[in-house]
C-alpha cells in the first residue's frame, strides 16, 4: 500500500526559508518517483497492486502452444486484455469485501471439492501444471470468482424484475418471431475434443487434451448422464464449446432446413429422438458430442398464452437486462474506483515497443 509522507514544521521561520529551495526540489523529486510503479507493477486499483507476473500466468491459459507463436502486437494486446478484465474483478472484489460479502472458506472448499471430484489425484496435478497453476492459486481464484457471483447476485441479478406487461410489449413488438413456417427443434450440446483449445470457457476450464483423455472424460460423462445428473450443469462444467458451455450447451431453436447442413447421422438422430431425451456420445469430426433435445415445436403461429412463449420472452429480457445492468455497476463502481493502467501508458510511450512484455513467458513450441 502507498502511503502519504508526512510533513514536519519547523520552529523557526528563518529556517524554513533557507530550506525551502530544497524542499521544493526534493517535493518534485518525490513525485516524479511517486509516478512510476515499481518493476513489475502492471495496474493499481485503489492502492492494490496488479503485477506482471499475474497478467502472465493468465495469459498464458489464453494462448495455444500449438499455435503460430503471436508477435509483439498480438501479444500485447491479449495481455493489455487481461490486465483490464484483472483491473474490473479487482473492483468487484473490493466491492465484495467491503460489502462483507467474500466467499467463505468453506464455500472455497466445497467449489474446490467438486472441481477436484471426477479427476484422479495425478489427473488433477496435471491439470494444474499444464494450466501452470498452484493448489493455491486455484483456491485464490475460486474466493474471487464465488466472492464476485455473490456480490453481482445481490447488487444486480437480484433487482431484476420482468412484469406481465413487458412480455406482452415484446411478444406484440415480435409477433412474427413466433410464427414458425418450419418445425424446429430445441436442442442443448455437450463438447469434448481431443485436442487443446485455445479457448475453454466451462466453470471447471476444463480441457481434454489427447484421445485417451478425451475417452475417459467421454466416459465420465455418460456414467453421470446415466445417473441423472442435469445436462445443463455438465455442460457449464465440461463442454468445450466456448460458444455454448454458458448458457449451459443451449443451441437454442434450430430449424428442420437447417439441420440438413449437418451431418446426416445427427439429423437422423434429432429427428427420432423425444423432448427430454439425452444421446450417448456421438463421433463427429470435431470429437465427440453428447445431444439433448429439449423441445419440439410444430409450425404455426404461438399465441402469447403459451407457457414455451412466455419463458422464451422471459429469458430473452432476464438476460438483456441483466447484461445491461451489469456492464452499468461495473462501469459506476470502475468510476468511484482509482485505476492506473503502468502497461497501458508504457505502451502508449513507448508507441507499441515494449519487448520485455511482449517477450514474457511466451508458451513453449
Amino acid at each position: 500500500m502507498l502511503t502519504l509522507p508526512k510533513f514536519f514544521s519547523g520552529k523557526q521561520a528563518v529556517r524554513l526559508a533557507a530550506l525551502a529551495p530544497l524542499a521544493a526540489l526534493l517535493f518534485f523529486a518525490g513525485c516524479s518517483q511517486k509516478s512510476q510503479p515499481e518493476a513489475g507493477v502492471w495496474a493499481s486499483v485503489n492502492g492494490k497492486e496488479i503485477k506482471r507476473e499475474e497478467v502472465d500466468k493468465y495469459y498464458r491459459t489464453r494462448v495455444n502452444p500449438e499455435g503460430q507463436e503471436p508477435s509483439q502486437e498480438e501479444v500485447l494486446t491479449l495481455k493489455l486484455n487481461v490486465l483490464d478484465e484483472l483491473v474490473n474483478n479487482e473492483i468487484l472484489l473490493q466491492r465484495a469485501k467491503k460489502l462483507n460479502m467474500e466467499a467463505s472458506d468453506g464455500e472455497v472448499e466445497d467449489k474446490f471439492t467438486e472441481m477436484k471430484s471426477p479427476f484422479t489425484e495425478d489427473e488433477f496435478q496435471r491439470k494444474l501444471k499444464e494450466g501452470g497453476l498452484t493448489v493455491d492459486d486455484l483456491k485464490r481464484d475460486l474466493r474471487r470468482q464465488l466472492s464476485i457471483q455473490k456480490l453481482l447476485n445481490r447488487e444486480v441479478v437480484a433487482k431484476i424484475s420482468i412484469s406481465d406487461q413487458d412480455v406482452t410489449d415484446f411478444y406484440n413488438a415480435n409477433r412474427q418471431q413466433f410464427n414458425l413456417p418450419e418445425t424446429q427443434f430445441r436442442i442443448a450440446q455437450i463438447v469434448v475434443t481431443p485436442r487443446r483449445e485455445e479457448q475453454v470457457h466451462n466453470r471447471k476450464n476444463d480441457d481434454a487434451v489427447g484421445e485417451a483423455d478425451a475417452r475417459r472424460k467421454v466416459q465420465m460423462l455418460s456414467e453421470k448422464i446415466g445417473a441423472g445428473v442435469d445436462f445443463s450443469s455438465l455442460a457449464m462444467d465440461y463442454s468445450e464449446d466456448p460458444n455454448s458451455s454458458a448458457t449451459g450447451g443451449d443451441l437454442g431453436y434450430i430449424q428442420e432446413s437447417a439441420l440438413n447442413k449437418s451431418d446426416p447421422a445427427l439429423k437422423k438422430l434429432v429427428l427420432g429422438m423425444k423432448p427430454g431425451q439425452v444421446s450417448g456420445p456421438i463421433v463427429t469430426k470435431e470429437g465427440y458430442r453428447f445431444l439433448k433435445l429439449i423441445a419440439r415445436e410444430a409450425p404455426g403461429q404461438r399465441n402469447l398464452a403459451d407457457p414455451p412463449v412466455q419463458q422464451t420472452i422471459r429469458e430473452t429480457l432476464r438476460t438483456r437486462k441483466e447484461q445491461l445492468l451489469r456492464a452499468a455497476y461495473l462501469a459506476n463502481a470502475r468510476d468511484e474506483s482509482r485505476v492506473t493502467n503502468y502497461l497501458a501508458q508504457q505502451v502508449l510511450e513507448s508507441a507499441g515497443k515494449l519487448p520485455g512484455a511482449a517477450k514474457s513467458n511466451a508458451p513453449a513450441k
